[in-house]
């Protein structure tokens, strides 16, 4: 071993010399720390050289009394809470301090959609502008832009349903932005009302037709006509029904529902006394 310099402190030959040179040092090791110490550094505390006696200096950049020592004279006890890794307490509280500033996700920012029949029958696209803010390249700073969301709405998809476009929304530097959701609505129509892959349409005839018969004309949701002979008595609440008229099945699009025909009988206003007369002898009673 290599002579120690003599002008280092707080250091004394611990284990005896050899060779009567005086500066030749031999270390025997006494199996426990603190003797192993005290042959070195002469004392019971080897931090004294470096701390003096205050307990408030710095230990490897944090302070003494930051880090929860316990008031004892063991210099090792430290060391039983300090990894060499990193020091425990500080790594907790470390960790600590990153989950509190974990980004949150703002909620969805939810919109509703209106589509008519026809776009559900068919399949369509509908392109959706949305202005947002969104951050720059320094992460801090923010500015104002606009996107073009483009919507594909697949046929026969049930009102309701939800078309989400992901972390769309507005960027801030602490949050997560907001997944953009639009919620599908039937618009109102001019002949149909919605079943769920059923359409009813509402036939309007005279009381005359109900009790005669008659043909009735039907349109469609992709705009053909279909003539519908009525040659029973129609009565209130009577219903018909066309197979495979109504809207694409969402999950198999190639079958579809039906269109249910709905009767809704005029009744006359007035009736003529001798036109009253000819019905009371012809009418049944029941």
């Amino acid at each position: 071993m290599p002579p120690l310099p003599p002008s280092l402190p707080g250091l004394k030959t611990g284990g005896g010399s050899s060779g009567g040179s005086g500066n030749t040092f031999h270390y025997t090791f006494h199996g426990d720390p603190h003797a192993t110490f005290a042959s070195f550094f002469g004392g019971s505390n080897p931090f004294d050289i470096f701390f003096a006696s205050s307990r408030s200096r710095m230990f490897n950049g944090f302070d003494q009394e930051d880090m929860d020592m316990d008031d004892d004279d063991d210099p090792f006890s430290a060391f039983g809470r300090f990894g060499f890794n990193g020091i425990n307490g500080v790594h907790r509280r470390h960790q600590e301090s990153l989950h509190t500033r974990r980004k949150v996700q703002d909620p969805p920012v939810i919109h509703e959609l209106k589509v008519s029949l026809e776009e559900i029958y068919h399949g369509s696209t509908k392109r959706m502008k949305i202005t947002r803010r969104r951050l720059n390249a320094d992460g801090r700073t923010m500015r104002t832009e606009d996107k073009i969301l483009n919507i594909v709405i697949k046929r026969g998809w049930k009102e309701g349903t939800k078309i989400t476009f992901p972390k769309e929304g507005d960027a801030t530097p602490d949050n997560i932005p907001a997944d953009i959701v639009f919620i599908l609505k039937d618009k109102p129509h001019s002949h149909f009302k919605r079943d769920g892959t059923n359409v009813i349409y509402t036939a309007n005839i005279s009381l005359k037709e109900a009790l005669c018969g008659c043909t009735v004309n039907i349109p469609t949701i992709d705009g053909r006509v279909i003539p519908l002979p009525c040659n029973d008595i129609i009565k209130p609440g009577t219903v018909k029904r066309l197979r495979g008229e109504g809207l694409p099945f969402p999950k198999a699009p190639s079958q579809r529902g039906d269109l249910i025909v709905e009767f809704k009988i005029r009744f006359p206003d007035r009736i003529a006394p001798q036109t009253r007369q000819i019905l009371k002898q012809h009418l049944p009673c029941s």
